[in-house]
């Protein structure tokens, strides 16, 4: 018996599943449900509209937005060969973006989205290293967010799927730590090592992961995710002014 897509709402249903022989275990709400299954996963569908907006950031030689400044628009993959050693504030203006610990966009990532960071502490949530080397705009799609996080590699072992939902804890919903690969069909998300929305932070734009190697993590962990949103991009409930 095939078994259509659930989906993870505002009314906080979450589907995983348990893949014993030929039957799955899943579990909706706190209940229990056992059905055989077979069959091959679906493919996933490409996405046009997904691209870059406006973007705009400015990058702070010190802390409280002092010293030499620099505005970017686009992705820079060396700060240094722009003058700058170390980065101490960022004012983002327009879009999301992700920043670097390392030169050409490698290293530990650091989310950014609008608002004032006045020191290194307000964008990293590992509170690690303050080092700050490159950058690049966040790509954004417009569908609405879905994703799929697999217990082990090359979408194995137990699967948890949410749809245009933030999960603080993936623990209170009993999927465990471990998240070893991923698949996402809508939406921009990003996923931290621990709950809480702490600790590394992996960028997960519209694509599949087989591997958590593929999104620059040393191990297989991620505890709470949520979705990222712009104006731009996700108008849905918003006011907007007419004349």
């Amino acid at each position: 018996m095939s078994v259509p897509p659930l989906y993870l709402t505002s009314s906080h249903l979450v589907r995983f599943t348990l893949r014993e022989g030929g039957c799955e275990r899943e579990r909706w709400g706190g209940k229990d449900l056992t059905m055989s299954h077979s069959g091959a996963q679906g493919s996933i569908g490409s996405h046009p509209a997904m691209g870059l907006r406006a973007h705009k950031m400015y990058l702070f030689e010190f802390e409280n937005f002092q010293g030499r400044m620099m505005e970017c628009i686009t992705e820079c993959r060396n700060l240094c060969e722009k003058g700058f050693e170390k980065i101490g504030s960022i004012r983002v203006e327009c879009g999301p973006w992700v920043g670097y610990e390392q030169q050409n966009l490698s290293g530990e990532m650091f989310m950014l989205e609008k608002g004032e960071y006045p020191r290194w502490d307000t964008w990293s949530n590992s509170y690690r290293c303050d080092r700050f080397m490159s950058v690049r705009p966040v790509r954004m799609d417009t569908q609405d967010h879905k994703i799929c996080l697999f217990e082990c590699n090359n979408f194995e072992g137990r699967k948890m799927e949410v749809c245009d939902e933030d999960i603080p804890s993936l623990w209170s919903y009993g999927f465990q730590d471990r998240v070893a690969s991923i698949q996402v069909t809508g939406g921009t998300w990003v996923g931290y090592q621990y709950p809480g929305y702490r600790g590394y932070q992996y960028v997960f734009e519209c694509a599949v992961f087989k591997h958590w190697n593929e999104w620059g993590a040393h191990h297989p962990q991620i505890q709470s995710i949520r979705r990222v949103r712009d104006m731009q991009t996700h108008r849905r409930g918003c006011f907007e002014w007419t004349v």
